[in-house]
């Protein structure tokens, strides 16, 4: 055999051994998975999803965890905190499982009162939440360990409680210990009032800045999470400050009425309006958006 065929074959046999072992990594890489405790049981998810279909809620958590969406549910399409995150991203529901099989999905997740879901548990590992079942900040430590990020989730967690307390005391300085905060939304010719767990703030002002929910709204809204009231009735559940979230989905006009400008909190401008498709979910990026509106909104300081 001539000499320079010897080295050329261990060249060769070199590169073939490292692509054979570059491509059993990627292999390894692409179908490693870790065990995810559900509500319902262990659910074996990727450890590193790449392709996620959203149904409800949890969008703005997966971004914040730079984790990749292909499919996301309307409520999330229409909320502008996400529109960079999704620009391309395809909007799906659970009813749409042919779209959603075509976006080749690794993990799917959302809330446990959809339909469909033993169809959807057999395109991707499916992992259903209950709303409420555990706190806000821990839903996104939960969504943390689903998408193997739960050091990341728990770091936010810890930081944003601080910056949110922190604040607290600061408006409570401002506006007084006493004082009262009511969170509003319109809907049609209603409007609903809401207790402490159900988005738009609330979390935020009521369980970490331990803001005073008027007793009238603690009333009616605490336990269920939201009330339905009509609009005549509104400065009845006002407190000194109202967090106002408006959708122009529905009739604004009631702005211009004499019996809303005769409120006390509109007449002593303490009214803070916001954009409601941007306030309505309390996931990690929406809280983000949140707090930054209070700390304009309460102390007059633009992030």
């Amino acid at each position: 055999m001539k000499k320079w065929i010897i080295p050329v074959l261990i060249i060769l046999m070199i590169t073939l051994t490292a692509c054979s072992n570059s491509s059993d990594a990627k292999t390894k890489e692409e179908t490693e998975t870790i065990t995810y405790q559900s509500e319902t049981g262990p659910i074996e998810v990727p450890a590193n999803p790449e392709r996620v279909v959203v149904l409800s809620s949890y969008a703005g958590d997966l971004i914040k965890l730079g984790v990749n969406i292909v499919g996301v549910d309307s409520w999330s399409a229409m909320n502008p905190n996400f529109k960079d995150a999704l620009e391309g991203v395809e909007v799906v529901s659970n009813q749409d499982l042919e779209k959603i099989i075509e976006l080749e999905p690794d993990l799917i997740i959302g809330l446990n009162n959809i339909k469909n879901a033993d169809k959807l548990k057999e395109i991707a590992p499916t992992v259903l939440f209950t709303y409420g079942k555990v706190d806000y900040l821990q839903q996104h430590i939960e969504i943390g360990k689903v998408v193997n990020k739960e050091e990341e989730a728990r770091a936010w967690v810890q930081d944003f409680k601080k910056r949110a307390q922190d604040l607290g005391e600061e408006i409570k300085d401002k506006i007084g210990e006493d004082a009262t905060v009511t969170v509003v939304e319109n809907y049609k010719k209603q409007f609903y009032l809401f207790g402490d767990n159900w988005g738009r703030g609330t979390e935020i002002l009521y369980q970490e800045m331990g803001l005073n929910m008027p007793q009238a709204v603690k009333d009616v809204a605490l336990e269920p999470g939201y009330f339905a009231i009509s609009q005549e009735v509104l400065g009845d559940y006002v407190g000194d400050y109202v967090v106002l979230n408006v959708t122009d989905d529905y009739d604004t006009s009631f702005t211009e009425t004499d019996w809303y400008n005769n409120i006390e909190a509109v007449k002593n401008n303490h009214v803070f309006q916001t954009n409601a498709k941007a306030f309505y979910f309390n996931d990690a990026l929406t809280l983000e958006h949140q707090l930054d509106f209070f700390e304009e909104a309460f102390l007059g300081r633009n992030k």
